[in-house]
């Protein structure tokens, strides 16, 4: 691997972990953090605004379903 494809791998890297903090920031500001999520959609829902990232801020406002299997 060249020193430039390395450098290439540590500025993208670095772009994520960066785009993750934004989105974590905005989940603790609409206090997704206040409470230990006790549903799946919860739980969906911080994951995407952490995914979301620096969108959170343009409008994008993620909300999440989900329903798990139940036993037969």
């Amino acid at each position: 691997m060249g020193e430039e494809q390395m450098r290439s791998g540590s500025i993208l890297g670095l772009i994520v972990v960066i785009w993750l903090v934004i989105g974590a920031v905005a989940a603790g500001q609409r206090g997704y953090f206040n409470a230990v999520p006790a549903q799946c959609s919860q739980f969906a829902t911080i994951t995407l605004n952490i995914v979301a990232g620096p969108l959170n801020y343009t409008g994008l406002n993620p909300v999440a379903g989900c329903e798990l299997p139940r036993p037969s």
